[in-house]
């Protein structure tokens, strides 16, 4: 699957990424490939814990 995520640098220079199809799914990098790199880890993760929990799973 694939979700559409936000990114922004913050003022400290740390990229932020947010998917907004998942609640609470955020991440950062120092640049903005370790962000997107580190965002589809957290996604996985999100996405792990709703099926555990039996949440329902966002669509993309």
């Amino acid at each position: 699957m694939k979700f559409n995520v936000t990114i922004d640098r913050d003022e400290d220079g740390v990229w932020i990424v947010e998917c907004p199809s998942i609640p609470g799914c955020v991440s950062q990098g120092q640049t903005k490939e370790e962000a997107i790199e580190n965002i589809k880890d957290a996604i996985a993760a999100c996405l792990q814990v709703r099926a555990e929990r039996g949440l329902p799973l966002p669509t993309p």
